[in-house]
């Protein structure tokens, strides 16, 4: 299958994309594309309240529970020209990698006043990102939580506001490390997770920390030429088990949110499904051989992007399409505080041709 970026872009009427949440989580739309016998997805349109009704007794949902940290930061090179630090991640107690925006790049051994706060030392290059040393008498995390502030992504054409300290949040979110939300689990609410338990369905967690690299446009027309970010996860043993026991009930594995599958595909990409950690770099694209989920929650994508290929890897091109131009059509929210679509995966031809991930 030769594939190129153009054959993952769509038509977006700028005012579809959404600058702020709803006033309740649950009040988002969620578009269904359902399989058919006929071979085309019908296409419904539900609330995103409506969920657990899709939902067997016998299915689990996996939820990334990472936490979005106070990744973005201002200040002074040593020379006094302006800097913005955006932390792509941590790699170690006191130490990150990140992105830095200046005038003129800041020289390894230099040093960047933060916040007016503290004193980051550049230590060097690793690709695209900035290798930097922070203070060692407090942790990365809480100095940041501190004397950063929340990142919004780029699409979102305002600064972060007090509203966003909570609704950029997952309300099961917990281990700090994301510099982005795992955006399908902003819709779930108490409620929501109280109807999904007493449906019978289960609920199991993993831990995946999203990096800036999330947002980073795909710069070649070959698609094989691509290289993807690298993001950390972590599977429970506990999770393991309940995939296991999902799977001997006869019910469905449902991801919410790319960045779980992301996890759990990746994790299984050498043998059976196994806890413990790693770091992936795993590029999704139409014909990779799914082995964990049967079914995805997500939001609406950008054009063009790593996870419109995804998507189309998971519910077939064909299919994604139809539901974008209806999903336009529609005036449904896009992207991380927009609506939301329910993906069975699709097995057919398109699907079926074998290409491994990147």
């Amino acid at each position: 299958m030769s594939l190129t970026l153009n054959d993952f872009d769509y038509f977006l009427p700028p005012e579809l994309i959404a600058q702020a949440p709803l006033p309740e989580r649950s009040a988002s739309r969620l578009l269904v594309v359902q399989p058919t016998d006929g071979g085309t997805d019908a296409l419904l349109d539900r609330r995103f309240a409506d969920l657990p009704e899709l939902v067997g007794p016998n299915d689990l949902l996996v939820f990334n529970d990472t936490r979005v940290i106070h990744a973005r930061l201002f200040g002074l090179k040593d020379s006094g020209g302006q800097v913005e630090v955006l932390i792509e991640r941590a790699v170690g107690p006191h130490e990150a990698l990140a992105q830095v925006r200046a005038s003129k790049s800041p020289r390894t051994g230099s040093t960047l006043r933060l916040a007016d706060a503290f004193d980051a030392e550049v230590l060097g290059r690793v690709g695209e990102f900035y290798h930097l040393r922070f203070p060692a008498g407090e942790d990365l995390f809480a100095l940041l939580e501190r004397h950063g502030k929340l990142p919004l992504p780029p699409y979102i054409q305002r600064a972060a506001g007090d509203d966003d300290e909570s609704r950029y949040q997952t309300v099961f979110a917990r281990e700090p490390g994301s510099v982005a939300a795992p955006t399908a689990g902003l819709h779930f609410d108490e409620g929501v997770l109280a109807r999904i338990a007493a449906r019978g369905a289960k609920c199991a967690w993993l831990t995946l920390h999203v990096g800036a690299g999330t947002f980073q446009p795909v710069r070649v027309d070959d698609l094989g030429e691509h290289r993807m970010h690298r993001e950390r996860y972590v599977i429970p043993q506990e999770t393991v088990d309940a995939i296991a026991a999902t799977r001997a009930a006869g019910g469905r594995v449902i991801a919410v949110g790319t960045t779980s599958m992301r996890a759990l595909e990746a994790a299984a990409q050498d043998g059976p499904l196994e806890a413990g950690s790693g770091e992936t770099e795993i590029f999704i694209l139409p014909g990779f051989r799914f082995q964990v989920v049967d079914a995805l929650i997500t939001n609406f994508h950008l054009p063009k992007s790593t996870l419109m290929m995804l998507v189309s890897a998971f519910a077939g091109m064909d299919g994604i399409r139809r539901a974008y131009a209806h999903a336009v059509a529609q005036r449904y929210r896009f992207f991380s505080y927009g609506d939301a679509m329910f993906l069975t995966r699709t097995d057919n031809s398109e699907n079926d041709k074998p290409r491994d991930a990147i």
